[in-house]
């Protein structure tokens, strides 16, 4: 008795091999972006939080010496008192005595400061380490840009 094979066909074609490649391929270029700059973006974000803890801690440095730190004692002033020690000095006013970005950068900080209506300059210089830029490069700083309103 001759039996007759059944065939299956039921595999992709090379259409609709190519629809599902070209699919992935819109799919990919629509995340992709997002994906490879999510890790500056947190960068760009920590750097934001540290400068409003450091922020905090110069408020609490000005409160009880009555006057923020010099530029040149800098930022150490709120981990070891600076020399001679302001009357009141009540430190450390912060955890650890790092005061470098997350592109290992210092912040700059600067008093006073060259903004209106600010006592000190306190910023990162962004990814790029060099003053202004834009996007990932931006500096991040404590006063808000007048032209941009961006901090």
């Amino acid at each position: 008795m001759l039996m007759h094979l059944k065939s299956d066909e039921s595999g992709l074609t090379l259409i609709e091999l190519t629809i599902v490649i070209v699919i992935l391929g819109i799919l990919a270029a629509f995340i992709a972006p997002r994906v490879i700059n999510a890790p500056q973006q947190a960068k760009v974000a920590k750097a934001q939080t540290e400068i409003n803890s450091i922020k905090t801690a110069l408020e609490q440095y000005a409160i009880t010496t009555g006057e923020y730190p010099t530029t040149e004692q800098g930022l150490n002033a709120l981990w070891r008192a600076p020399s001679p020690a302001p009357p009141n000095w009540d430190g450390p006013y912060v955890d650890s005595p790092s005061f470098m970005d997350p592109w290992d950068n210092p912040y700059v900080y600067r008093q006073p400061s060259s903004h209106y209506g600010y006592d000190y300059d306190l910023y990162s210089m962004g990814k790029d380490g060099k003053e202004g830029g834009t996007d990932l490069d931006a500096d991040i700083t404590n006063w808000v840009d007048e032209t941009t309103g961006v901090y």
